[in-house]
């Protein structure tokens, strides 16, 4: 440690430190705009200029490392008079539209030049003028003249997004921030560049001009797709979501969110949007109240269960929705006397599991691996911020290996092994030949010593912090229990974690509810191929969200009623009611993402027009049908119910526990059902921005994204 000298007070940090980091400790705010936690260090802007005794000259303090004994003085004549001139030289060029721009209120620039800029300029000069730049539908690059050239859009796309997709041409007053000859921004988490620009050059496209900052309340929420859990700040003005940054959580998101969890807003306020309960008569779609609807459904399940048992009842469930829907969704299908009721839509394979299967280790945790092992996975693209995490780690010499059907750009280096998804188990099993080899142990089943199970055995079998890591693809692979026994074999012969890198924002909580079929009851592909006479979908389309595809049309068209509880009007073709349910933002509720994290959250928003909470309909819809032990007053009551008063997944419950395989399975099998990163679920499949990204197009054009 050393020890210097801050305004007079002793701080005391570690060696290597800049005087940045000392202020930050001591509480003490240096004016910066270059300068980011999360960036490395630039040192462009200079309006960090601190006085260090002895030094000739002000010293940026982002980049002067501390040395001991130093004496540091940020609000001295020396430091205010040297502020005051960067100051002054940054507004020469910087345009007069505070008035008319979107960072007004929540600029930098703004903020500072009211403590440390003069009333009136001494340059009477022309401004610079710099041509605006098309770089997609998310940022806008219209008024790139405000750029001071912080370079943060710059080194975040270098350090933490994997793709330097801006750069600086050119130099002095003819310096500008561009893409390479009219590319295209296309990073799937590009949308913080927009957080970390100090000024107004870069804005968000869709939010542009579309209200002031002040006049915008803010709400905490969760993001409701993948399975990071991150925590969102959710902008609202008159009743409208507006926009949506991050909420600071260094143990899960950092300051950081993927793009779709940031765009994917524009889908609440669509034209899509169900409003009102409707009723299919004679082939037409008509609205009806609320009270007419229910009814409805609860006399046709009444009559289906009197005519075919209550086994002809079932309910495909999404991992989107929250613990507690899943939770009463389960009380409603079991309390009518069936046990037909699966999340795992995508899945090819069913196999019981014995307790919660989870990643296997804390998410912050992903960020310091020495070594890891990712199969059946499009990391970047299903996963974007675990991804970044892995990233990070692979700067600091994590190795990291990957079995997958074909190459993937993960934006980090990786040892990719490129094998048919018929034969993920067998190379997986080389790798536990390899790694048994080097012990000394029998091998779980046969396998093949090559060089490539060499090398991830020994990156495996080194260092302390490492992991088995199985995708989506791995998950809903048609042999998934025998890929986590391998892995789980692996794992626990090298000393790594092993788990799941989850798909949905509630997998881990749907598993916790049991929103998952025992005994006789049918499992979701059964269901989806024509097993029930009612069906009750919640927060799903299974043409796009089950490994059936168009196949679950004509399998669902095979029963007598079926009834969809959808934000959207969505299963037009196959239900017979469809009941407007809210989204994330119009409804409290909880997820638990993949590290088994419990994270509530309150509507941000009222319901739009007739919209009501999923948890309510599905409430009353118990109580119409006789189900015992369902009047609750609260999500509150519900989800107190749901997970015994525990503030998250008990450690006893979270297992990725598997049974011992005897043989590699037959490699002969279907591609896995995985959705790509704009198809994830029915909000972001009609956020209008999102889906005119590259990623979104590629997919329509028969790629992989």
């Amino acid at each position: 440690m050393v020890e210097i000298e801050l305004d007079g007070k002793k701080v005391e940090v570690t060696e290597g430190s800049m005087v940045m980091h000392a202020a930050e400790k001591a509480g003490t705010y240096i004016p910066h705009f270059c300068y980011h936690k999360k960036l490395s260090i630039a040192a462009n802007c200079r309006m960090c200029l601190v006085d260090v005794e002895k030094a000739p000259k002000p010293m940026p303090a982002c980049a002067t490392p501390v040395t001991q004994g130093m004496i540091v003085r940020t609000k001295s004549e020396k430091a205010i008079k040297a502020q005051q001139s960067v100051m002054e030289f940054l507004l020469i060029n910087h345009p007069l539209d505070c008035p008319i721009c979107d960072q007004g209120g929540e600029c930098q620039l703004q903020d500072l030049a009211v403590g440390y800029g003069s009333s009136s300029s001494r340059y009477e000069e022309e401004k610079r003028v710099v041509f605006h730049k098309n770089v997609g539908p998310l940022i806008s690059m219209e008024e790139m003249s405000r750029c001071i050239h912080c370079t943060r859009c710059v080194r975040f796309g270098q350090e933490v997004a994997g793709v330097m997709e801006l750069g600086m041409i050119h130099r002095g007053e003819h310096s500008e921030i561009t893409t390479v000859v009219g590319d295209s921004v296309d990073s799937e988490l590009s949308g913080n560049m927009i957080d970390i620009c100090p000024v107004g050059a870069l804005t968000s496209k869709p939010f542009r001009y579309s209200a002031r900052t002040w006049e915008l309340s803010r709400r905490k929420s969760v993001a409701p797709h993948d399975s990071t859990g991150s925590n969102l700040i959710v902008q609202v003005k008159n009743h409208k979501v507006m926009r949506v940054v991050p909420f600071e959580n260094e143990e899960v998101n950092e300051c950081w969110i993927a793009d779709r969890d940031r765009f994917s807003y524009e889908a609440l306020n669509s034209d899509e949007r169900l409003t009102k309960p409707m009723l299919k008569q004679g082939g037409e779609w008509k609205e009806v109240d609320w009270q007419t609807a229910l009814e409805y459904v609860a006399n046709g399940l009444q009559q289906i269960k009197n005519n075919h048992g209550a086994s002809a009842i079932g309910a495909l469930v999404s991992p989107h929705s929250t613990v507690e829907e899943l939770f009463l969704a389960g009380k409603l299908v079991r309390g009518i006397g069936s046990d037909n009721i699966d999340y795992r839509l995508r899945n090819a394979e069913f196999a019981a599991t014995q307790g919660v299967q989870w990643l296997g280790l804390p998410i912050a945790a992903l960020s310091t691996l020495q070594s890891a092992l990712i199969v059946g996975s499009n990391l970047r693209k299903d996963h974007p911020l675990f991804a970044q995490r892995i990233r990070q780690a692979a700067k600091k010499g994590c190795k990291v290996f990957a079995i997958n059907d074909r190459v993937y750009d993960w934006a980090l280096p990786v040892n990719a092994s490129v094998v048919a998804a018929g034969d993920w188990a067998q190379a997986l099993a080389d790798v536990a030949a390899a790694v048994a080899e080097v012990k000394g142990v029998s091998a779980p089943v046969a396998g093949q010593v090559h060089d490539e199970a060499k090398a991830i055995a020994a990156a495996l079998l080194a260092g302390e912090q490492k992991a088995v890591l199985l995708g989506n693809a791995a998950a809903h692979h048609a042999q998934a229990s025998a890929l986590l026994a391998l892995a789980s074999w692996v794992a626990e012969q090298t000393g790594a974690a092993v788990g799941y890198l989850t798909e949905a924002a509630n997998t881990v909580g749907a598993q916790w509810v049991k929103a998952m079929p025992a005994g006789n009851g049918l499992n979701a592909a059964q269901m989806i191929d024509g097993g029930l006479k009612a069906a009750i979908l919640l927060n799903n389309e299974p043409e796009f969200d089950s490994a059936a595809g168009k196949a679950a049309i004509a399998g669902l068209n095979k029963a007598e009623m079926v009834v969809t509880l959808s934000p959207f009007k969505a299963n037009l073709e196959f239900s017979d009611v469809l009941l407007p349910i809210a989204p994330f933002t119009e409804t409290s509720g909880s997820f638990v993402n993949a590290e088994g994290r419990l994270q509530s959250f309150h509507a941000v928003v009222k319901p739009l027009a007739d919209t009501r909470p999923a948890w309510k309909v599905l409430r009353v819809l118990a109580n119409l049908m006789g189900v015992p032990g369902v009047d609750y007053e609260t999500s509150q009551d519900v989800l107190a119910e749901a997970t015994g008063g525990a503030a998250q997944v008990p450690a006893n419950v979270l297992s990725n526990a598997a049974q011992a395989v005897s043989a590699v399975p037959a490699g002969n099998v279907t591609a896995p059902a995985v959705a790509s990163i704009y198809q994830l679920d029915s909000i972001v499949r009609r956020a209008t921005s999102l889906q005119l990204t590259a990623d979104a197009r590629q997919v329509r054009e028969g790629g992989a994204a």
